[in-house]
């Protein structure tokens, strides 16, 4: 089983590096294999809503100059996605926002591809707006209809300098038991294939308020 990490931080082994490094450990400590991704030191484009992943159905997003595609496909590849960011004015950072807008979009647009696969967000911050940031980023989760785990808090850790979330005691368990109950749940998934049926896919009913 493999996790894909995206690190929406533009320091690339800033707190947010260290808070994924904490349930990375967990999950490799259980025989799962990780791979952290760079995403908030890369100039990407936010999704300009031309249509053309729908219309194309190739899982590609039409616009070029970044990584966004090959992103897409190492997330589709994996049993499990965390996503990562720190906290730029109560929200998570605008690399980030144009990444997920554009990869969730074509995943929805192309069948769901990142559906029932397991999925788990974390949030670096100094002071304030880790929840804020924390509801942003389990949106996209929630929407493809992904299996996500829990911890025994929210899960945000605090630190300014890069390193400092380590001296967060109680933001450190949270990490860990986040790691612990997602390699669990990633197992419970892999054991059940075969064995527990998973629920048919329903068409997607639109309902639009404006006539």
């Amino acid at each position: 089983m493999k996790v894909v990490a995206f690190n929406g931080s533009p320091r690339k082994e800033g707190n947010t590096w260290h808070a994924l490094k904490l349930v990375t450990a967990e999950l490799e400590a259980a025989g799962i294999t990780t791979e952290i991704v760079t995403v908030g030191n890369q100039a990407i484009r936010g999704c300009t809503a031309c249509g053309l992943c729908a219309k194309n159905k190739n899982e590609q997003c039409v616009l070029p100059g970044d990584e966004v595609n090959a992103w897409i496909q190492k997330m589709k590849g994996a049993d499990g996605i965390l996503l990562g960011s720190p906290v730029h004015f109560a929200a998570m950072s605008g690399a980030m926002k144009s990444f997920l807008d554009r990869a969730f979009y074509v995943s929805g647009m192309n069948g769901g591809l990142f559906r029932h696969k397991v999925g788990a967000s974390v949030v670096a911050v100094r002071r304030s707006g880790g929840m804020p940031t924390f509801e942003q980023l389990n949106n996209f989760l929630l929407y493809s209809e992904m299996l996500i785990p829990t911890s025994n808090y929210w899960n945000v850790i605090h630190g300014r300098m890069p390193g400092e979330v380590e001296q967060d005691l109680e933001g450190v368990q949270i990490m860990r038991v986040l790691g612990k109950n997602m390699a669990w749940l990633l197992q419970l998934v892999e054991n059940g294939k075969g064995k527990v049926t998973p629920p048919a896919q329903e068409p997607k009913t639109y309902m639009h308020f404006v006539r």
